[in-house]
């Protein structure tokens, strides 16, 4: 009787989470997810300072980081049973953030000897501090998710202005640029810029998916 009675706590936890699977905490899981994002964005930046080889093979190693966040997240929200809020706002998250990461290290990829054999310039720079700013938010923002989702208002705002701070950069950039007459330094600069401003466009589609979360649990 004492063996029966020993195991049927057991069993009866086993019935229940087979009919009430535990939910994984998605909100930490994207507020890991997002700091990966914030991590990459400031070493694009000591990139951007330093041109160092060291600092870019670290870039790359967090894009792999990165793309382990994000197939560890999209597999648990394909089994979970059910999420604290829609599972396509969940899907775009987890996918939007690994694309900010995805291009600090093209940029980083691109400007590599063997590719364009670029150097940063003070737009360079620039742009990846304002990218670092917005992601920074961003990160902020996912991180209050799960207690305090109503300030994630404010990070959005943040990430926002950052974002439009690096589009006019990237304007005042290609002006200057255009008034080169090296045409290799146009094309390979324009290249580089254009991928500082597509990281921006990315970032605003996260802080658009974050401010459809905050709407909603609010």
């Amino acid at each position: 009787m004492s063996n029966v009675s020993s195991a049927s706590p057991s069993f009866t936890r086993r019935i229940l989470h087979r009919v009430f699977p535990k939910v994984p905490n998605f909100f930490a899981l994207l507020a890991e997810q997002s700091q990966q994002v914030g991590a990459s964005a400031v070493l694009l930046v000591e990139y951007m300072g330093s041109g160092s080889s060291e600092v870019a093979k670290r870039v790359i190693d967090a894009e792999h980081e990165g793309d382990r966040l994000k197939v560890r997240n999209l597999t648990l929200l394909n089994e979970a049973f059910s999420t604290p809020i829609d599972r396509e706002d969940l899907h775009r998250a987890i996918i939007n953030l690994d694309e900010i990461i995805n291009s600090c290290k093209t940029v980083v990829a691109e400007m590599d000897a063997n590719v364009l054999a670029l150097k940063a310039d003070k737009y360079c720079l620039e742009m990846a501090v304002y990218l670092k700013d917005g992601a920074e938010a961003v990160a902020a923002g996912y991180g209050r998710l799960g207690s305090d989702p109503k300030l994630g208002r404010a990070d959005a705002e943040k990430s926002d202005k950052a974002v439009r701070n690096l589009t006019r950069t990237h304007r005042r950039a290609l002006a200057e640029l255009f008034n080169d007459t090296d045409f290799q330094n146009i094309f390979r600069r324009k290249e580089i810029y254009g991928q500082l401003l597509r990281a921006g466009d990315r970032l605003n589609v996260c802080n658009s998916t974050l401010l459809d979360i905050v709407v909603k649990l609010c």
